[in-house]
C-alpha cells in the first residue's frame, strides 16, 4: 500500500513540478541514473548493500519496488532537481543540493525505521547519506558535463566495490 501512495505522490510531483517541454534535455541524465542503478542491482543481486522490503504483499519484493523506484520516481526526481537547480550563486547551489540530500536521507531513515528499507553487507544510514551527496553532485555534473561525470564515476564505483564487495577483487 505504501508503494502505491509513494507512486501517487510522485505522479503529483511530476504533474506539478516537471517541465515536460524540457524532458529531452534531462533524458540523458535520467538514463545515466537508470543504467547505473540497474547495473548495480543486476551485478550485485545476491550481495546487495540495501534492499526494499514490503510488509503487505508477498509479490511486492525488492526487485519490483526497485523497478518502480528506478523507472517512475527517479526520473521525476532528476527532472525536478535539474529544473530548479540555481545557476549562479555557489551558496544557493550548495544549499539546494543539501536540501535534496537531507530529503532523500530523511525518507530513507523513515522507511528504514518502518522496516521497509534494510541495510546489509556493511552498508548503513551514514553511507547512504554520503551516497546521496555523491549522487546529487554526479547528477548535476552529468547534466552539465556527461563525459566528465562518467569518468569521475569509475573511481567512485571502484572504491565502493573495494569497500563493500572485496570478494570481487580478491587477487589471491
Amino acid at each position: 500500500m505504501y508503494l502505491l501512495l509513494v507512486v501517487l505522490v510522485y505522479i503529483f510531483f511530476a504533474w506539478k513540478f516537471v517541465d515536460w517541454k524540457r524532458w529531452k534535455e534531462y533524458y540523458p541524465t535520467v538514463q545515466f541514473y537508470i543504467i547505473a542503478n540497474f547495473l548495480y542491482n543486476f551485478l550485485f543481486y545476491n550481495h546487495t548493500l540495501w534492499a526494499y522490503r514490503a510488509v503487505t504483499l508477498a509479490w511486492l519484493n525488492h526487485t519490483f519496488i526497485e523497478i518502480t523506484f528506478t523507472l517512475l520516481i527517479i526520473p521525476v526526481v532528476v527532472m525536478i532537481y535539474l529544473r530548479y537547480f540555481p545557476e549562479k550563486n555557489l551558496k544557493k547551489k550548495i544549499s539546494y543540493t543539501g536540501v535534496w540530500i537531507v530529503y532523500f536521507s530523511v525518507l530513507e531513515y523513515l522507511f528504514s525505521k518502518k522496516g521497509l528499507f534494510v541495510y546489509d553487507n556493511g552498508w548503513n544510514f551514514w553511507w547512504s547519506v554520503l551516497f546521496n551527496l555523491i549522487m546529487f553532485i554526479m547528477l548535476r555534473m552529468h547534466y552539465k558535463k556527461p563525459g566528465i561525470a562518467m569518468a569521475v564515476s569509475l573511481p567512485i564505483i571502484a572504491i565502493l566495490v573495494w569497500l563493500f564487495h572485496p570478494h570481487l577483487i580478491d587477487l589471491k
